[in-house]
């Protein structure tokens, strides 16, 4: 492992700490700004929103191709910070709770997929084993609000904020400062409209953003509503000392396990060959989540989702290397963005579908519909040429 990729993983583990910092401390905010329950989905749904409209701009105009990555990185670390902060220093109330989360995904959009595009400039060869650090750190920044918040359940909401806050700005920082220019990389001069439709046409590049739209649109309202889950069951069997924020903390965390063990397999078995095998895994969670939510013990729930946390992330920095090596080098960052906006735009649908037909079907029977998304994402894959 060259040395400039541990900071690279550092700083994207730092800045996407903001991600589920409003989840990890969604009851909170709920009580503290008089949140309705039929709006918390909309809490949630902002973040994702927000990344959705930053990486389609940055994609529309070819933002990550045209300047140097790194500084992209920073300056959205920052911004993203400060809009994640401003719902302790603002006079809040729940419009502007949205708006600060609408925005903090926004910025978001300038740290995850130019992370991976930094990776893809300094690596060609082992690019699924470097992805699978890099979205193992995602993971793990992802789970750490929790992991904040259920440590030590004295710990005020206010201070997962400006923890999330500080280490966003630690990682932007590192990243302007200790990562180079890579040697892969090759800037674009102008704005190129044609570019995204041109990268469709390609037939495994559209074959692998197909297969990772499918992945989307499981994991992140598995994700979302893996707290509620865990609640439902701990409410159900009166375990009054179990601990919500911890449980969900293990569970996400585990994923970035996965990726990284997904990545050095990647370098043995073949990329599509390790994703298809994790894609179809969490299909089968998916499908036997009812026999577990229903019959399982304590101790045999925590391990189905412990296995199912590992499985439902450990194809994405796989699906993310079949894309950038399927993309033409000079669009690679935009190719990125834009098949990011698409999946995220997945989840958002996935998302507030849960929420409607969580009021009409039984909470253990929920999670089948997750595995709509793999099974097109698996029927996607068929027919796709590994390249490299």
């Amino acid at each position: 492992m060259k040395p400039v990729l541990p900071f690279i993983v550092i700083s994207q583990f730092f800045c996407t700490s903001l991600w589920f910092a409003g989840n990890a401390i969604l009851p909170d905010l709920a009580t503290y700004f008089h949140i309705e329950s039929n709006n918390l989905a909309h809490l949630v749904s902002a973040v994702q929103f927000g990344f959705i409209t930053g990486t389609f701009l940055f994609a529309l105009l070819g933002i990550v191709d045209r300047f140097v990555a790194t500084k992209i990185f920073f300056v959205c670390s920052v911004l993203a910070a400060l809009c994640n902060l401003s719902i302790v220093m603002l006079n809040t109330n729940e419009v502007i709770l949205l708006v600060s989360r609408f925005l903090t995904g926004f910025f978001l959009a300038g740290i995850y997929p130019v992370g991976m595009k930094i990776a893809s400039d300094h690596y060609q060869q082992g690019l699924g084993k470097s992805l699978g650090l890099l979205v193992g750190a995602l993971v793990l920044g992802t789970a750490f609000p929790h992991f904040l918040k259920g440590f030590n359940t004295h710990y005020s909401w206010q201070f997962v904020l400006f923890a999330t806050s500080t280490l966003s700005v630690l990682g932007g920082t590192m990243m302007l400062l200790f990562v180079p220019k890579g040697a892969y990389s090759n800037l674009s001069k102008k704005m190129d409209f044609s570019v995204i439709p041109r990268g469709f046409k390609i037939h495994n590049f559209r074959k692998a953003a197909l297969g990772y739209f499918g992945h989307m649109w499981e994991l992140y309202t598995f994700w979302a509503f893996l707290p509620a889950l865990i609640l439902t069951y701990k409410t159900q069997n009166n375990l009054i000392e179990l601990n919500v924020s911890l449980w969900a903390f293990l569970v996400i965390a585990s994923g970035s396990i996965a990726c990284v063990v997904g990545g050095y397999l990647s370098q043995s078995f073949g990329t599509k060959r390790i994703a298809i095998i994790a894609l179809t895994l969490s299909c089968s969670c998916c499908l036997f989540s009812p026999i577990f939510l229903h019959y399982a013990n304590t101790i045999t729930l925590f391990v189905f989702l412990v296995f199912w946390g590992m499985v439902v992330i450990a194809d994405s920095p796989l699906f993310s290397t079949l894309v950038a090596q399927n993309a033409p080098t000079e669009n690679k960052g935009t190719l990125l963005t834009i098949t990011n906006s698409i999946g995220f735009s997945l989840t958002i649908i996935s998302i507030q579908f849960f929420r409607i037909i969580a009021e009409t079907i039984n909470p253990t029977y929920l999670f089948v519909f997750l595995a709509i998304g793999p099974i097109l994402g698996l029927w996607a894959m068929l027919g796709t040429k590994e390249k490299g």
